[in-house]
């Protein structure tokens, strides 16, 4: 099943405590099929304006570690005009909508007490790890 990553899920797999950004990433993104991990210019937009502004990123690194995540997934364009950037809800929705995804994969804690959105379900990185290891 498609799931959208949200930005804050990208950055955090990006700054993994002593994991370099690029393997952080590859672990979160390349366990599957390319088809099944979706995001937006929205979610890409936000993962790298959290990330440039945080000092233990490499500024100069980003474009390379966006560059990778785009290789991972799939990209989607939703539909209307694009929203702010503290929309999340609505933006993660959209791309969910766009990529035919039932759920966000996300830790924001506002997203987390929303039980669904349009038919779209938000789930935290631990119930999706806890999931991926079940048989």
């Amino acid at each position: 099943m498609p799931t959208v990553i949200a930005p804050d899920v990208l950055v955090n797999a990006s700054i993994s405590m002593g994991t370099p950004p690029q393997r952080a990433v590859d672990a979160l993104l390349g366990c599957g099929d390319k088809s099944q991990v979706v995001v937006s210019e929205w979610v890409l937009e936000r993962t790298a304006a959290m990330l440039s502004a945080l000092p233990e990123f490499k500024v100069d690194a980003l474009g390379q570690h966006l560059d990778r995540i785009r290789e991972l997934v799939t990209i989607v364009a939703p539909d209307g005009n694009i929203p702010g950037p503290d929309a999340w809800q609505k933006a993660l929705v959209d791309a969910a909508k766009s990529g035919k995804a039932e759920r966000v994969l996300t830790d924001h804690p506002d997203l987390l007490e929303v039980t669904g959105a349009e038919g779209v379900e938000f789930i935290s990185t631990d119930a999706w790890l806890i999931e991926r290891s079940m048989p």
